[in-house]
């Protein structure tokens, strides 16, 4: 992902290459990041590559960010000025929430975001907030840093962001894998690969467009689409009869919790799960309190309660 936010920042002349400075513990990688952005600057540690930075930017996997907390709160502490006192700390880290890099770190500046991989060709979709100490002037230029990776949603409560990761987040994978079962079905009837390829990327990227544009519900268009009895309404069918709908919100909802465990979050939200109270998170592996979940799953009314009664008076019918 920090590779991906390199590419819009440099051409859209957001920043020069030599004001950006990369770290990452494989120096492959940062051969790769110099043959890439010809001009921008690496380090061989993360002290360096911070020092006297205004904007520090985590793109590191969940299980790294401790070693990166305490490398930055070990510079801080240090007196070197590294860290600076104004400095503003960019997370896109999944699932990381904003009070873990302050009580890790000790920068109390925090960004929280969550982009997409399409942010590389600023045609990302980003959701973030920030602590309340990041004043409406800084909060514009990070904004405008992310908007070069195209649209950006800000949000008061960061829970969204945990959400945003389940759907825009993690999206463009199940876009993808869809993508390539399209194009291997396409092989399949016998068109080449490059045909398919080409037929599956337009027709996504033209349904996509053509419900920006005209703003209609997906159920309009999608009828639209299927005449009674056609050929859409049988492919239709088949993707209903395979509970492609449900597939589709269970993988959601399992990246979300997965984005809440990530975070050290109780995961036990949505559809048959335990409730939970309203309020703050309850730790990961804590018991969870009565009450209603995000999504709560109420028990069933009417003629089900028709039934549990006569279960419970056998006499009844």
């Amino acid at each position: 992902m920090s590779q991906a936010m390199l590419s819009p920042l440099i051409t859209n002349n957001l920043q020069t290459p030599s004001s950006i400075t990369a770290y990452d513990v494989s120096g492959a990688t940062l051969d790769k990041v110099q043959e890439m952005f010809p001009g921008v600057q690496t380090a061989t540690s993360i002290p360096e590559a911070i020092h006297d930075s205004s904007l520090i930017v985590y793109g590191v996997k969940p299980q790294n960010c401790e070693r990166v907390h305490a490398e930055i709160r070990r510079a801080k502490m240090g007196g070197s000025g590294a860290v600076r006192d104004d400095a503003i700390l960019l997370s896109v880290v999944a699932g990381m929430r904003i009070q873990n890099f302050i009580d890790g770190s000790g920068v109390d500046r925090i960004a929280r975001s969550m982009p997409n991989t399409p942010a590389q060709v600023g045609a990302g979709v980003t959701v973030w907030s920030c602590t309340e100490n990041i004043d409406a002037n800084e909060r514009k230029k990070i904004k405008t840093v992310l908007d070069s990776f195209g649209k950006t949603v800000f949000v008061d409560d960061e829970s969204f962001i945990d959400m945003s990761t389940s759907i825009s987040g993690s999206g463009p994978a199940y876009i993808f894998l869809l993508m390539e079962a399209m194009i291997d079905a396409g092989v399949h009837m016998g068109f080449s690969r490059e045909t398919a390829t080409t037929l599956v990327h337009h027709t996504l990227l033209g349904s996509t467009k053509f419900a920006m544009e005209t703003g209609e519900h997906p159920a309009v268009l999608r009828n639209s689409v299927t005449s009674p009895a056609g050929t859409t309404a049988s492919a239709i069918y088949e993707l209903e009869n395979g509970k492609f709908r449900t597939v589709i919100k269970d993988a959601i909802w399992a990246c979300y919790r997965r984005s809440l465990e990530m975070g050290g979050q109780c995961s036990q939200v949505g559809p048959n799960r335990a409730t939970m109270a309203s309020g703050p998170p309850t730790p990961f592996g804590a018991e969870m309190p009565p009450g209603k979940s995000h999504h709560p799953v109420e028990p069933p009314v009417g003629e089900m309660m028709g039934v549990q009664s006569s279960l419970q008076d056998p006499g009844k019918k």
